[in-house]
């Protein structure tokens, strides 16, 4: 009996790969972009594709006839064609609980260091410019007792939620669905997203990138915001529309931004964003920990051997698919991204 096939780009240890080869043949590409023809020679055979930073497009699809999965490793997929793996029957898998703890440290780490001028003020001892005892200038704010603002709550907004309960926070979250047992048991407080703006001393991003909320906050909501809150980041780079969001810093409308993503990544090196001393930026590393990356992984790995074996994977981004062979349950249970 013939293995099935699958192409795995990127990210995956030996442990990983052993895997796979234990049920599949497999064709491993760590670095897709110098190899062109080979993945899409590999892809022609195929039934299941594996990898971070994939990137699949209709033409790629009309090359993979036998294509039956395909598993990213990452929680968003605005990258890949959902409709259209739909459409053909591919099931589409990503890994959204594993980074769920990891990527809230780095939306709260923004929050303090965003605050408290971390970078900045390293940045002056480090050059040499501390030379004498810190005044006024150089204060931060505090970020205990103030109020945070969550746009989603989904696990990350959740776990976020969490560690700022700990912070004596007061959390007000916006959302599209009311969520009255966080409500009850952690205190939170429903606003709407307007509302929301104009009460929070941090405005944290943790919504998933979709037509709704692609360019959800540019430079008229700055203006609705506090003069001294701060705009945190850990969604998607074009939730906000940045060359709305440089112009509401330079005119100080608010206090600053903390940003783990940006429309262009990398981010150009001419941003102004990158001269701001009121801006942290980090390259993506929401999830970027030696941990979470393997069990984002073995998530990963998991799902496309579900899939590929006729089960229902773990994490199926489109159970609307219809592969053969494939027992759709009886009915989907809503499951907030992000």
């Amino acid at each position: 009996m013939h293995k099935k096939r699958i192409v795995a780009l990127r990210r995956l240890k030996e442990s990983h790969l052993q895997r796979l080869r234990e049920a599949f043949e497999v064709a491993y590409f760590e670095e897709p972009e110098l190899q062109p023809e080979a993945v899409a020679a590999a892809l022609r055979q195929a039934h299941g594709l594996i990898g971070g930073k994939l990137q699949v497009t209709s033409a790629m699809l009309d090359e993979a006839p036998a294509l039956e999965a395909v598993a990213t490793i990452s929680v968003g997929y605005d990258n890949l064609p959902v409709a259209e793996l739909s459409r053909r029957g591919i099931l589409l898998t990503n890994t959204p609980d594993v980074l769920t703890e990891t990527t809230a440290d780095t939306g709260f780490m923004l929050i303090m260091a965003s605050a408290r001028r971390l970078v900045e003020l390293a940045n002056m001892v480090r050059e040499g410019r501390w030379t004498q005892h810190v005044g006024e200038p150089h204060f931060g704010h505090d970020v205990h007792g103030k109020t945070l603002g969550l746009v989603g709550l989904g696990r990350i907004g959740r776990a976020i939620a969490r560690r700022a309960l700990g912070f004596n926070m007061r959390v007000l979250y916006s959302n599209a669905s009311p969520k009255p047992d966080l409500e009850a048991q952690w205190g939170l407080e429903r606003r709407s997203f307007e509302q929301l703006l104009a009460e929070s001393d941090f405005v944290c991003l943790t919504v998933p990138l979709t037509e709704q909320t692609d360019h959800l906050l540019g430079y008229e909501q700055c203006q609705a915001m506090k003069r001294s809150a701060f705009l945190i980041n850990v969604s998607r780079g074009r939730v906000v529309d940045e060359a709305g969001l440089i112009r509401a810093l330079d005119e100080r409308l608010i206090a600053g931004a903390g940003l783990d993503v940006f429309e262009q990544e990398p981010v150009a090196a001419d941003s102004p964003l990158l001269r701001m001393d009121n801006v942290v930026t980090l390259p993506h590393i929401g999830s970027a920990t030696h941990e979470t990356r393997a069990a984002m992984a073995s998530c990963a790995v998991e799902n496309i051997c579900q899939a590929l074996r006729g089960e229902r994977p773990r994490d199926l981004v489109n159970p609307e698919a219809r592969p053969g062979g494939f027992v759709q349950p009886q009915q989907e249970q809503p499951v907030d991204a992000k």
